[in-house]
């Protein structure tokens, strides 16, 4: 398993696109940091964001997860490029011949998205204890630990992804149509979820029931929006008598069908790999 992660990690750092975009993706990820020293001015009223209670434990565990998951992006692209030059340079047909198994690749391939998928959840766990500490108003032991399960579903969110943008990548060879496939998805999706809640159920919660088992969907479950859960939108809803109902938790049931959609891409990976002449 070292020698095949050793492998993959070479490729990804002698190829300049995919190390400047996984450089970028960290460091971006450490400009959630500069959002404690926005400040807004309005009128007389002035205030920072980190007064807001962002950065208060236990609501950054979910605050930072969120807004790390949208970098995700950036190393889908590695992902993705990383299968597509397998093809352009012929190192996948190479990699076979030297007496590595199809088995082995997308081992291997799996083993680099967990590892992508581990370091990120560990830099963000990193940065937000120091971004809590820093600003947080409660520091208890029992605060700062409890809703680590973020955490989790951050991790399981990247590896299902980041093992959908592999499928594609073997599906489709090529980066540029594979990312292009993957917003497509990304709209069947909207299309499918819109006309579920507003043409075939537009009562009740069966839409809902059905649409968070499609891919993309699932995985958005895992971890919502955080906003509408600080205490400044809440007091707003109050006062206009609009009363806040969403459940904010992660649930074991919406990780379970992210790593069953993890199991069918790789799956299907491999499958198509196998089945593939090269």
């Amino acid at each position: 398993m070292k020698r095949l992660l050793s492998i993959e990690l070479q490729k990804i750092w002698l190829n300049k696109a995919s190390r400047v975009l996984t450089l970028t993706y960290f460091i971006l990820l450490s400009f959630i940091a500069l959002i404690a020293s926005i400040n807004f001015n309005i009128g007389p009223i002035k205030f920072q964001v980190a007064e807001m209670g962002i950065f208060n434990f236990p609501y950054i565990w979910h605050f930072n997860t969120y807004i790390a998951a949208i970098l995700k992006l950036f190393l889908a692209i590695v992902i993705v490029s990383m299968m597509a030059n397998e093809y352009s340079y012929g190192t996948l047909k190479q990699n076979l011949i030297d007496g590595l198994s199809k088995k082995e690749f997308i081992l291997s391939k799996f083993i680099t998205i967990v590892l992508f998928a581990l370091c990120s959840t560990v830099f963000v766990s990193i940065l937000s204890l120091i971004l809590g500490y820093s600003f947080s108003s409660y520091n208890e032991l029992s605060i700062v630990f409890s809703d680590l399960d973020y955490l989790l579903a951050f991790f399981v969110k990247l590896v299902g992804f980041f093992s959908f943008c592999l499928f594609l990548g073997i599906l489709v060879k090529r980066s540029a149509f594979a990312l292009g496939f993957l917003l497509v998805w990304n709209v069947i999706e909207a299309i499918g979820k819109g006309f579920l809640n507003f043409r075939i159920f537009p009562e009740g919660k069966m839409a809902g029931y059905i649409t968070q088992f499609f891919p993309l969907e699932s995985m958005a479950n895992l971890i919502v929006e955080p906003f509408t859960r600080t205490s400044l939108v809440k007091t707003i809803g109050t006062q206009i008598g609009v009363e806040n109902i969403k459940d904010y938790s992660v649930h074991f049931s919406d990780i379970a069908i992210v790593l069953c959609w993890t199991i069918i891409f790789l799956f299907l990976s491999y499958r198509i790999l196998k089945n593939r002449d090269l």
